[in-house]
């Protein structure tokens, strides 16, 4: 397998679970125990494929404080380059959530406001445009805003690399909306695809032709039981952990990235419990 130049542009944060040990008490203290972690669609991504082998840049805001500390150490035990954009006197952005004991969402808090300081004038920076020319291929997530993500696919386009996007949630997603024709590979649920779309399709079948519709150049549609074929097949560790490739959660077998990353370019988009869309460009 080729080892890939990597550059990944997106989501790098701290996520905090605090699963209740019994019943939820609304309004009262609940006894339980705090989970924390680096997280974010991007960083999960780019910690992987760094295990797989691949050669991973990140670039992502980061706040000068102890939460920016452990992105930075989870990325180095990945083996990930970290090259932040830090801003001493911010806090690094975080998602903190309270989880019943059988793991259902009682609220959560996402403390992404740094993000929207990602601006496209980023992507002009000297550094930033030489590790986009020394890359083979750009990843980015839905964290950034919706201009930036817009300046990354022209950024791609301009170099002759392709690009690979993570929605993030069905709000994030819709930030790709401008973009779509710049993107090889969408990752993306059910969930998130309506979002895009507007669109609420009755069987996975209707899926290729909704995408095509959204601005997808055709489409080929896999059940969710049935993995992608190998050409299509995107990587992920060797258990196949869903949290693996960011919010692309349908579980595949670990197998070489390069088609991803090899012309003829591909749209694609996954979509978990229904089926994975892959839309090859002509």
């Amino acid at each position: 397998m080729k080892k890939l130049r990597i550059l990944a542009l997106g989501g790098a944060h701290v996520d905090r679970r605090g699963r209740i040990s019994g019943e939820t008490a609304p309004g009262a203290s609940n006894p339980g125990e705090w989970f924390v972690e680096a997280g974010g669609g991007v960083f999960n991504a780019a910690r992987n494929l760094a295990r797989l082998g691949h050669a991973v840049r990140l670039i992502s805001p980061r706040g000068g404080d102890s939460d920016g500390a452990l992105v930075a150490a989870a990325a180095a035990d990945s083996g990930v380059e970290d090259t932040p954009f830090t801003f001493l006197d911010r806090a690094t952005p975080s998602y903190t959530a309270i989880l019943e004991r059988d793991g259902n969402l009682v609220i959560a808090l996402a403390d992404m406001e740094l993000y929207r300081l990602f601006s496209p004038r980023r992507l002009q920076q000297r550094a930033v445009r030489e590790a986009i020319a020394a890359s083979d291929g750009l990843l980015c997530d839905g964290n950034l805003p919706a201009e930036t993500l817009e300046a990354i696919a022209a950024s791609a386009v301009k170099a002759s690399r392709p690009l690979a996007a993570i929605a993030i949630s069905p709000a994030k997603v819709v930030r790709f909306a401008a973009c779509l024709e710049g993107l090889d590979y969408l990752f993306m649920n059910e969930a998130e695809a309506r979002a895009l779309t507007g669109a609420a399709p009755t069987a996975p079948e209707h899926w290729p032709e909704t995408l095509r519709a959204a601005g997808l150049k055709g489409a080929r549609s896999h059940a969710a039981a049935q993995p992608p074929s190998p050409s299509t097949r995107v990587e992920q560790s060797a258990s196949s952990h869903r949290r693996s490739i960011g919010s692309a959660t349908l579980p595949v077998p670990a197998t070489p990235l390069r088609p991803a990353f090899s012309p003829p370019g591909r749209a694609a988009t996954t979509l978990p419990n229904r089926c994975a869309v892959v839309s090859p460009r002509p």
